[in-house]
């Protein structure tokens, strides 16, 4: 017996403020969350597997038209062709209570109730499949006691949409632990939710979250896809397949010792080379930060945009490899004793005084940051603030503001030689 686990597919999800972005290949990254969908279906049919579970937030809202819902049914269509089961459970996501447009899937998907939980057993494969879907967005209860007891003899899967835990990076939906779930006495948990794969418990039972099924923006980053699990008489055997359509990568490039802009090419492509081995199908979006000691921290400061120009060069001479950079950041500074510099009695030491004097006065810093910045980031649209944007908020943020404002002055001091 073999099954697929996938979740959080938010399929259609909207990808915004692509436009702002130079030559983004803007369908390619739209489209991505159907082509990670398609190839999860090739895959199952290739197996071939006995069915398909889906552990929540298939969609990403509500749909602006059915188009969105048709094509998700359409991949059903070719499961059920295939004589192959799907099982759903809808999270916070696609709840009953947000999802408003309908459509009658086919016969060979099961969508779990809201009400409760409930049991479907298939019996020539000796599967227990247990579920429970969201009735609405805000599940704040543990889902998992009420969840059936298992078959006995039969392989049970419990499928849920959780936060188990909690992570700083997940709203808290359903949440329950690990010990919980063992408790239940199932032998594989297909968990959703949390987009970053993780293998919660390797056996007795087997606990996964598989991750989404395809990156979405530069926060999630590396291979995403499903799980393959094979039982075999009394043994489990597992699989982690990589199906996402475009690979997000945060890639940091030193270039402390790079003197050269022609050196940056290669520093980038160097960087860069270990996460392509075995994904050269696919497109790569990638965000750049260049970090160290480096001379041309200078050049950067008196020609902005020339070190992110040669990182998107080194991008075109990489062949047949599609890679698209999102974004060049800078964490550099120049070379220099900066305990020496500041000592200096000239500009280039009060620069640097007054800096280290506004870090460490967390009052000064909001301050300060608040009175340069809060009127133009108040002022983003949504879908520039909602992205990677620095919060004021965050201390850590705001010094790291006024650290790449310092190494920006250092070095078109160093430029223009003015420190008097």
């Amino acid at each position: 017996m073999r099954f697929l686990h996938a979740a959080d597919l938010h399929i259609d999800s909207p990808l915004r403020g692509l436009d702002r972005y130079d030559g983004a290949p803007v369908e390619r990254l739209r489209s991505a969350t159907r082509r990670a969908l398609e190839g999860l279906i090739d895959r199952a049919l290739s197996e071939p597997v006995d069915f398909v579970v889906f552990a929540g937030d298939i969609y990403d809202g509500d749909w602006q038209d059915f188009h969105t819902g048709l094509f998700f049914r359409e991949q059903m269509v070719r499961l059920d062709r295939a004589g192959i089961r799907a099982f759903i459970t809808q999270g916070n996501h696609d709840a009953q209570g947000v999802i408003a447009r309908q459509l009658i899937l086919p016969p060979n998907v099961t969508v779990f109730s809201s009400r409760a939980a409930h049991t479907v057993a298939i019996d020539d494969l000796s599967v227990a499949i247990h579920g429970r879907s969201f009735p609405d967005r805000a599940v704040p209860e543990d889902l998992v006691p009420a969840y059936p007891s298992p078959i006995p003899g039969y392989f049970n899967i419990g499928v849920l949409h959780t936060s188990l835990g909690g992570s700083s990076r997940h709203d808290t939906y359903a949440p329950t632990d690990a010990a919980t779930l063992a408790a239940k006495g199932y032998d594989y948990w297909a968990l959703g939710h949390v987009h970053a794969r993780e293998v919660v418990s390797e056996s007795a039972p087997r606990i996964v979250f598989p991750g989404n099924l395809q990156g979405r923006h530069a926060r999630e980053t590396g291979p995403k896809g499903c799980e393959l699990v094979i039982v075999l008489a009394n043994r489990m055997e597992t699989e982690f397949l990589a199906l996402d359509a475009v690979r997000w990568h945060d890639l940091a490039v030193p270039l402390d010792h790079i003197e050269a802009l022609d050196q940056i090419s290669g520093a980038f492509c160097e960087a860069l080379a270990p996460t392509l081995v075995g994904a050269a199908d696919r497109l790569h979006a990638v965000r750049v930060t260049l970090t160290g000691v480096t001379p041309l921290a200078a050049l950067e400061a008196s020609q902005p945009g020339t070190l992110g120009a040669a990182v998107r060069a080194g991008a075109q001479d990489l062949g047949d490899i599609e890679v698209w950079i999102e974004q060049v950041r800078l964490n550099i500074t120049p070379p220099g004793d900066r305990a020496q510099a500041r000592r200096r009695d000239d500009a280039i030491g009060e620069l640097i005084r007054l800096v280290d004097e506004t870090n460490a006065d967390e009052v000064a810093l909001r301050a300060l940051v608040q009175a340069q910045l809060g009127g133009v980031l108040d002022a983003l649209p949504p879908e520039v603030a909602d992205g990677d944007v620095p919060r004021l908020t965050e201390v850590e943020a705001m010094r790291q503001l006024l650290q790449d404002a310092e190494a920006t002055v250092l070095a078109r001091l160093a430029t223009t030689g003015d420190g008097a």
